[in-house]
């Protein structure tokens, strides 16, 4: 027998890549192209569709010729992407109405003002797990049907299709014969109902959306999202796998149970606890979310919905750019774990990188950025430094508040955090979070993790591996650090950060 190989289609809003994997979950090849964005007005972003389906078939077809293989060497493909990303298109020409309105977009606002104050948000939040928030799809499609003329009566006549990134590049995978989601990617348009995971009428009534619009929903690993057409990619390969990419990046860390985490340290930081069958409203800012599920055994019944916390960071590694590309402190981005090692400590300094306020969970969209414990001596190394700490410092106020809701509901704090992303490479970063933390801070030895979780799903139902038991045991730490600051210390300096997070916070402005 051949090694079975695994591709991943890892779609992303700065690029879009593929990754081909061994049964090891080793990488074999990958190529990677860039996705422009474009910003048509103040707080709107958009991505062209067809950009997005170019550049994911271009580096499909590259990750294939770089590895040496055709499809028939491929046993199953798996999709991760940018999640609430919104697309319509019509169903009989394939054509899309309008650009599609990225997550970061704001246009929809105005909706979410009017659905809170009509005194939505309780129903929202128990169907759901989220705040209302234009950040989610449900809005963005209702934009999209009120704005672009004829979309609305197009819609209800059934000829319009709505769906994520996953959607999107399955319809063009298939050449339109399958028009399919699954739940993860679905648990964040604020339209379905996390319980049964199907969409939920009276959320669709409330915004006025057709269900003829919607995907078919699917577990996340299964042979029902259809296969490739075989001109695309030198023959059929099964589409078996899809996840969003923070709950493709929380499986493939092998977070299978409650408790166990993940981090993301990428241009934000998306932390990531499972909490298995369990749906849970955090009362610490957190949102609820579907974790990826599997598909039955032939002649199962269905697995029980799976669950995860979820708190996001705005600025993460951002932080870093803005060093670079504001203060002109570096040259490059690998620069700054040196300048930031020159000094034992930030020498007092804090910097919240409050550039668009302050996620979870703090929640304070009016708050900006500050450094603060700046004196005579303070340097620009200082500055670094505290840079960096501040990746650290909002991470540990996620996983704080993370435990706090774990306790609450009768299970135990996370005792290891598994991390992956651009920044976690930092070992400066990595050791300065273990030490808040006070728990080993475990960065594993594939930090693709976001594209191995897709290929795995897929591995699953298309046989490669027999269940997660065996991806637990594939699953290989590359480094562990372990905290070596005493609990007190640690505490003084979460209480300096808390601090320093209650400056950045501005009065009202009444000029």
């Amino acid at each position: 027998m051949t090694t079975p190989y695994l591709l991943a289609l890892d779609q992303g809003t700065s690029s879009s890549r593929s990754i081909v994997f061994d049964r090891a979950g080793r990488i074999v090849a990958q190529a990677q192209q860039e996705l422009p964005q474009h910003y048509p007005r103040p707080g709107w972003v958009e991505h062209d569709p067809q950009q997005i389906w170019a550049t994911q078939l271009a580096t499909a077809r590259q990750a294939l010729a770089q590895a040496g293989i055709g499809a028939a060497q491929v046993r199953a493909l798996g999709i991760t992407n940018q999640r609430e990303t919104t697309l319509v298109w019509n169903r009989a020409t394939g054509q899309p109405i309008h650009h599609a309105i990225v997550w970061q977009d704001r246009r929809a606002e105005p909706a979410c003002a009017r659905l809170r104050e009509q005194g939505h948000e309780a129903l929202i939040r128990d169907k759901t797990g989220l705040r209302i928030d234009a950040y989610f799809s449900a809005t963005k499609l209702q934009w999209l049907l009120e704005h672009v003329p004829g979309a609305r009566a197009a819609a209800e006549r059934g000829e319009l299709a709505f769906g994520t990134v996953d959607s999107w590049l399955i319809w063009q995978l298939t050449r339109g014969a399958r028009h399919v989601t699954d739940v993860t990617n679905a648990s964040r348009t604020m339209l379905l109902n996390v319980h049964s995971n199907q969409w939920d009428d009276e959320l669709l009534a409330l915004l006025d959306i057709p269900r003829t619009l919607m995907p078919e929903v699917l577990p996340s690993s299964s042979l029902e999202f259809g296969a490739t057409t075989p001109e695309l990619l030198g023959g059929a390969i099964p589409i078996a796998g899809v996840a969003g990419d923070q709950q493709s990046a929380l499986f493939g860390q092998a977070c299978f149970t409650p408790g166990l985490a993940k981090n993301t340290y990428g241009t934000g930081c998306f932390l990531l606890m499972h909490t298995g069958e369990r749906f849970q409203h955090s009362q610490n800012g957190l949102l609820t979310t579907s974790a990826a599920q599997l598909a039955p055994k032939p002649g199962g019944t269905p697995a029980a919905p799976q669950y995860a916390l979820e708190g996001s960071v705005f600025v993460g590694g951002a932080v870093v750019q803005w060093l670079r590309d504001g203060l002109h402190a570096i040259r490059a981005s690998s620069e700054v774990q040196q300048l930031a090692e020159s000094v034992p400590d930030s020498g007092g300094v804090m910097l919240v990188p409050a550039f668009t306020g302050l996620g979870a969970p703090y929640w304070q969209p009016d708050a900006r950025g500050t450094i603060t414990g700046l004196t005579r001596g303070s340097t620009l190394a200082h500055i670094a430094r505290a840079a960096l700490e501040s990746i650290a410092y909002q991470s540990a106020a996620l996983l704080a508040a993370m435990g706090r809701d774990a306790v609450a509901a009768g299970g135990a704090p996370v005792s290891e955090l598994r991390v992956d992303g651009g920044a976690c490479v930092n070992d400066l970063l990595m050791q300065f979070q273990a030490d808040l933390l006070g728990i080993p801070v475990v960065r594993p030895a594939c930090v693709e993790t976001t594209a191995l979780g897709a290929a795995w799903l897929a591995g699953l139902a298309s046989g490669v591996y027999a269940d997660q038991d065996e991806l637990s045991g594939l699953w290989r730490a590359e480094r562990r650090f372990v905290p070596t600051l005493a609990p007190g210390r640690a505490q003084e300096l979460m209480a300096r950060w808390e601090h320093a997070v209650a400056q950045a916070t501005l009065p009202p402005d009444h000029s």
